[in-house]
Order: structure tokens, then sequence, then C-alpha cells
């Protein structure tokens, strides 16, 4: 059902006209629908006349200008519902109501996080696919109006179920049961199902867990907004280019007036957005594209039955015949998210084929990310890294590259700066031994598939230097002196780790209460007084450290002297003081 009527349409046209002023205007027959004669068409002249046209550069109405254009060959391309930012450039609202006609520029603030979450989480796992948040932001508009208004609770999932039509053929694509009625009630036929309208079978081989929670829950905003931005970014993608772009969006939904109506609103918000509060399901919104048959707000829409008159963009369009079942994994079928498009026209939108779901998709660190040694050691501990699919599947038989970068002598064997590992059966790769080598300090140690835009996983290194775990004197000679006279032997210990010497450590020497006051000492300070702890005592080359000349004091006994080492190693000396 074409609802684009009146102010809508002038504006859908004007949007239109924008991005293909260049291509010698419109296909005026496509635009008159909905337009009552010659007044209304001036309006819509008017209106092309002074559009503010979107910087981003849209789709040929006919595909016939832009390679892989889906152009008119989608079934259902007019029956979208769904309004077309305005063409005012967006401000922050005054009172009006979250969502409302007034608010256009709001999105919902636990919706609006999520998107920025899933593009920054993109961001870090697929660097080269130029996702920004702003396009979630579009799709999720167009398929659900942001969540119904962001009618989620606390965790992102929402209040009521929003489901599409049931996809049984008449008048939608004929897909049967694929999850079981588990998301989407229905054990007949599936249907579209959360904020970002995934098939079940989709949902199935993209569906992410975005809030942590250990669930992959196609319902949950944050959950459907990665899984979204993991496909849009898929087999890939570049989306800073107009082409990328063009493809990821029709890949969602192969069809050109899908196409047009997300990427006004994704350039409508990266003009000015702002977040408003969630809504509460007691007040729906009444606007087309919110997730609710026909954008209405009866209690019953989006659950079980047929909803022949939920035709918004991201569902599978109406046609005048019901279409072939498609294979698996291409637009407009049970592989792709929203099931919009013909079933069974096997590519992105662009003649490629649909992203591999079995192929790798990501990079992700296993374990550690920081790690620690001493220098002239091996790091004890190895990087790893698992190479996914997009359903976090790990895949094998791919090579990983570890590289180690920054200021440092670590190496791994033979003194190599970098080193490639293929993957296990589980999908990971863990870096050889590396040496720590001499110097200490800090550095990288960067994993990456080569030919792969996968991006990267760093891990933290550094290099300390040695810590003695052994302190002991240089000799077994008795310490002994008489009251009131000096040591003919000066204290001497030696550092060493592992059995090798530790020069130029920091070591501390004390003795403990009983020699206060009358105790041996080291000499005295300037004003006179005995000196009983030493500090900043420095091994040298050898590991050794002699102490200063040892005072016996005034009272006879058995004293302790204490030995600490910086890292904790500790030696105690037996010290006598003859009467």
């Amino acid at each position: 059902m074409a609802r684009i009527r009146g102010r809508h349409a002038a504006q859908r046209a004007a949007t239109t006209a924008a991005g293909h002023r260049r291509r010698g205007g419109l296909r005026s027959a496509r635009y008159r629908r909905g337009l009552g004669g010659t007044a209304v068409a001036a309006v819509v002249m008017a209106a092309l006349t002074a559009s503010q046209a979107p910087g981003v550069e849209l789709a040929g109405d006919g595909g016939a200008d832009r390679p892989g254009s889906a152009g008119d060959r989608t079934p259902g391309d007019d029956d979208y519902a769904t309004e077309l930012p305005p063409l005012e450039s967006p401000h922050p609202p005054g009172t009006s109501e979250p969502g409302g006609s007034e608010d256009t520029s709001g999105i919902p603030a636990s919706v609006l996080a999520a998107y920025k979450k899933a593009a920054r989480s993109l961001a870090s796992r697929t660097p080269g696919c130029g996702l920004r948040w702003e396009l979630l932001a579009g799709i999720g508009k167009v398929e659900s109006g942001h969540a119904r208004g962001g009618a989620v609770d606390k965790d992102g999932t929402t209040l009521r179920p929003i489901l599409g039509p049931v996809l049984n053929g008449k008048g939608f694509a004929h897909i049967k049961d694929t999850d079981g009625g588990r998301w989407d009630s229905d054990t007949g036929y599936d249907r579209a199902v959360g904020p970002l309208q995934f098939i079940p079978s989709t949902w199935d081989r993209w569906g992410a867990d975005g809030n942590g929670d250990g669930r992959k829950d196609p319902n949950n905003i944050h959950d459907a907004a990665l899984a979204a931005g993991a496909y849009l970014c898929a087999d890939g993608r570049d989306l800073s280019s107009g082409a990328g772009l063009d493809r990821a969006v029709l890949s969602y939904n192969n069809s050109s007036d899908y196409l047009r109506t997300v990427l006004a609103w994704f350039e409508y918000y990266r003009k000015g957005t702002h977040a408003v509060p969630d809504r509460d399901l007691a007040v729906l919104p009444t606007t087309p594209g919110v997730g609710e048959s026909g954008g209405g707000s009866s209690p019953g829409a989006g659950r079980g039955g047929a909803d022949p008159a939920d035709d918004r963009p991201g569902k599978p369009n109406k046609s005048n015949k019901p279409s072939k079942p498609g294979k698996p994994g291409k637009p407009g079928n049970p592989g792709e998210p929203g099931g919009g498009g013909k079933p069974g026209d096997g590519d992105d939108g662009d003649g490629n084929p649909s992203p591999d779901p079995t192929g790798p998709h990501a990079i992700e660190r296993v374990g550690a990310g920081k790690f620690t040694a001493v220098a002239g050691e091996d790091f004890a501990g190895h990087p790893v890294v698992r190479v996914e699919t997009a359903k976090g599947k790990g895949v094998k038989g791919v090579e990983v590259r570890f590289e180690v970068r920054g200021e440092t002598e670590a190496a791994f064997e033979g003194g190599a700066r970098s080193a490639t590992v293929t993957t296990d059966a589980q999908g990971d790769a863990t870096a050889p031994v590396l040496g720590a080598g001499g110097r200490t300090g800090s550095f990288t140690v960067r994993a990456t598939v080569p030919g792969k835009k996968l991006g990267s996983v760093d891990f933290a290194a550094s290099v300390t230097a040695p810590r003695a775990d052994t302190l002991a004197r240089t000799s077994d000679v008795a310490l002994e002196a008489a009251k009131g006279g000096k040591f003919a032997q000066a204290v001497e210990v030696k550092a060493t780790r592992k059995g090798k010497a530790v020069a130029n450590t920091t070591l501390t020497a004390a003795f403990g209460d009983d020699a206060e006051d009358a105790g041996p000492y080291f000499g005295k300070d300037e004003q006179g007084t005995p000196i009983r702890r030493l500090a900043d005592l420095k091994t040298g080359a050898g590991g050794v450290v002699a102490l200063p000349e040892l005072f016996a004091g005034d009272r006879p006994g058995t004293y302790t002297l204490t030995l600490t080492a910086e890292g904790g190693a500790t030696v105690q000396v037996k010290v006598v003081v003859k009467g």
C-alpha cells in the first residue's frame, strides 16, 4: 500500500530528485501516484526546486545508471509506508512527544546508544568497513521506527514483539517456518522479527550478542544493531564509498525505493540528532514505519495472523502474485535481513555473491591481552587470536600474521620481527615463543589476516628489568664483635635470578626492633644518631653489594640483619655482640 501522499509525497519526490538531477529528471509516472492534479504537481515541482539534496548519492530510479542496481526488478517497490525526513535541517525539539512529527531528529536514548555501541564495536573488528551509526539509525527508523520509539526495557529488549507479516505467499514471499516458532511464534511460516526485522533463518546465521548477556536475541536492540552492522560490513564491503554503501543497503533489502528511503534518513541524521526519552508502550506512535501493522496502535498488531497492511520497507514486498522461494543466503529470502527484494536474485544488488557465512569475517582476541617478561628471558604467555565467521564460529586453515611493533629487542625465534601461523580446527592461532631481549620498555604485538579486511588485534607487551629471586651472603664466616667495638668483616650479599647474577638491583638492610637504641648500627648521621636502616643499596655488575662498616653497639646479644631485594627476595644475617 503506497501511503506516501501530500507533504510526504512532495518530500519523497524532492529527496529522490536531489540525487538524480544529473540524470535528466524523474520518471513522472512513478511520482504521479497520490498527487491530485495540476495544483499538487506544482507543489511537488516547487519542492524539487528547493530541495536540500542529501550529500549521499542515491540510486537511480530505474537502475540503468548505477551498476548492479535493483532497479524496478524488485516486486512491490512502491509499497513502502515510511516517512521521509523533513526538508528542513534537523533541530532539537521543544516539548513534542518522542518520535512525533515535531521530533523527527530525535532518537530514543536506549536505541541511539545501541546504534553507537554497535558502530564502535565494528570499527575495531572491521575497520575497513567504515560503518557509521547513522546508517544503522536510518535502517532502524525504516524498519521499526526505532523499536516503536524506544519501547524497550533496561536491557534493550522490546516490551512487545515486533513482527512482520506472515510469509505465507499471500501477497508476500512464501517462506516455511525455519525456527519452530522460537522467535516469531509461528510454526507454519516465518515472520520478520525485532527492531531490525530479521527473518529467523537470517538471525540463525548473523545473530550477535551486543549487550554481553550471553544471548543472541533479535528482539534486543543491542543484539540486532550489532548483527545488522556485521551483515552490512560483510564480504569486505567499504561503506565509505557510494557504491559500497548502495550495495550494503540493497543487500539488506533489494529495493531501490528502500535504498532511497534509508539513505535519506542516513543523511538527515548525519546533519544532527539528539537523544529523546524512551517510549512507554501506553502511548504508541501513529506514523508509518514504527513496527506496527500500518503504523497503527492496535494492541494485537504485530502478533499472530496475517498482516496484509504491514508493508513497510524492510519487509517482504507485495507483488501481484506470490514470489518463488529463493535459495538460502540470497536477497529476498530467509538468508537476508528484512526479507525484502525479489526471492532468488542471488546477489547483493551489485551482481556480487552474498557474503559467505562460513568464511572469515572477524579476528578476535582469545585470553589475555597483556604480557610481561623479564629482560633476557622468554615471555611465558602467548598471544592467541581466533578467526571467526559472522556467526562466531572458528575458521580453520587461515593464515594469521603476528608482528612485533615498537622500539624493542623482543623477537620471535631467530630474531624475526614477525611470524605467520595457521589457525587450528577451532579457528585459533597462537603466536610462537617471543623472546624479551635485553631492552626494557613496552611494545605491541599485532595480529592480522593478510589479504583480508578483518581489522587487527593488538596485544600489549612489556619487558622489565630482572629481579632477584635469591639473596645470599658471599661468605659463611661468623659475624662477631666485642661490645663497643667494630666488626672486622663487612656484610656482603649477592643477588641472583635463576642462578644468574642480577646487577643494578635495589636492596634495603635493616635491624629488627631488638637492636633499637643499643644494638649494632652502620655509623651515625649528622646529628650523631646511630643508623640501623639502609635503603637504595645497589648490586654491582656481579650482583654483589657490600654494606658499610658495622659497629657493635653497647648491648651484648644476638641480632638479626634482614636484607630485602626489589621483587621480594630476602636473606637474614646473624650478628653477635659479645660482652
